[in-house]
């Protein structure tokens, strides 16, 4: 099949969504299909896939996805493809797979994701005045209110039911698909002094317990929720790892104000979050939404135990206990720490990690692969 692939930005290092779309092109690829990348811009060439650039210069940030959208629909208009499938709302496309949730649901309710009421009311406010926010849900609603609406493809249960919330699209409009893991990069047995490495580059010890979080939105993600919990669990051998790019200050002053600053980690971001599993014992992220967090996923796939939540929809495929903690609340801190507590235990730990290096043949993106094609398929 002739596809485009169509995401704003193709940089892995931006978030799972970009991870996912960078490492489904060369996959596809791979299977012999013939794919264009369509991006805004993009980290670095992917083997036997075209990138065309979908050029965007105006200068806000609604201007450029304007833009884009219109760059969009000049390649669909100048090229026939068998399949067109998006990762944000585009004017037109035969699959939707919105990996951070619905547009129309992050504007009428993602200040719902705040922890504190000040923050929610201030996030609603922000939400009613942003224009991009805007104007992904108003593409999004045309496109899924259409007569043709594209199929669209929900990562989990979680958020199949909040698509029926805002859309009453048929069945055969639906499909779920939960993410996939390239096993080969993700692969525990692989590269084992790196565990060293990276320990000794942060100045760990190897008797630290630590725990690993790793993210884009560290608000939404629940950084906050676990400092407060590395705080309460008083294990002074426990280290808590914080990967991403986002600005720690807030965080650096939090884990001060509790004491605990040297057991904070803040390493900035990555171009290879392997490693960083390989040098934690266990994943935290008590997050308050994730459709399938893409992290939780590559953490069960390196054989570390996870905490998270049951507003994550990675979480379907854990057990509670078996591989980690699924929270009910992601504002419980007291149970959030007493999970933490739980995995700073050596045998519990192990027994865990075993079962979720099980998990791995459940995750492998092969069969992610066949799965999305017979979608294709239906959708053609």
């Amino acid at each position: 099949m002739k596809i485009a692939l169509v995401i704003l930005h193709a940089d892995p290092r931006r978030g799972g969504a970009e991870r996912y779309t960078v490492d489904l092109a060369a996959a596809l690829s791979a299977a012999g299909h013939n794919v264009d990348l369509l991006a805004a811009d993009a980290a670095g060439p992917i083997p036997s896939v075209r990138t065309v650039f979908a050029h965007s210069g105006a200068l806000t940030r609604a201007g450029r996805y304007g833009q884009f959208l219109e760059s969009v629909d000049r390649q669909l208009e100048a090229e026939s493809y068998d399949i067109v499938h998006a990762m944000l709302p585009v004017n037109r496309c035969d699959i939707y797979h919105p990996h951070a949730g619905l547009a129309l649901a992050a504007l009428l309710r993602g200040h719902e994701k705040r922890s504190s009421a000040v923050m929610s009311r201030l996030s609603q406010i922000g939400n009613q005045l942003n224009r991009r926010r805007r104007r992904f849900a108003a593409v999004e609603r045309q496109l899924l209110t259409r007569s043709d609406a594209p199929v669209v493809i929900c990562l989990s249960d979680y958020v199949k039911q909040s698509i029926a919330e805002y859309y009453p699209l048929p069945s055969d409009r639906l499909a779920t698909l939960f993410n996939a893991v390239d096993l080969d990069k993700f692969n525990p047995a692989d590269r084992p002094q790196s565990r060293r490495d990276v320990r000794e580059r942060l100045g760990l010890a190897a008797s630290d317990r630590v725990a690993l979080f790793m993210a884009q939105d560290f608000a939404r993600k629940g950084l906050a929720a676990a400092i407060d919990a590395v705080a309460l669990v008083c294990e002074p051998a426990l280290r808590l790892i914080v990967v991403g790019k986002e600005s720690p200050a807030q965080y650096i002053r939090q884990a001060a104000s509790r004491g605990i600053a040297s057991q904070i980690i803040f390493a900035g971001s990555t171009d290879d979050p392997a490693d960083y599993y390989r040098a934690a014992d266990f994943f935290v992220l008590p997050t308050r939404h994730d459709p399938c967090s893409l992290v939780v996923l590559e953490a069960l796939a390196m054989g570390l135990p996870v905490i998270s939540t049951i507003r994550n929809g990675a979480c379907e495929i854990m057990q509670n206990g078996v591989h980690g903690a699924v929270l009910p609340d992601p504002n419980d801190i007291p149970a959030l720490a007493a999970s933490i507590r739980e995995l700073c235990d050596d045998a519990k730990r192990a027994a865990m990690s075993q079962a979720c290096l099980s998990l791995r043949p459940r995750l492998d993106m092969s069969g992610h692969l066949d799965r999305l094609l017979a979608i294709y398929e239906n959708a053609k």
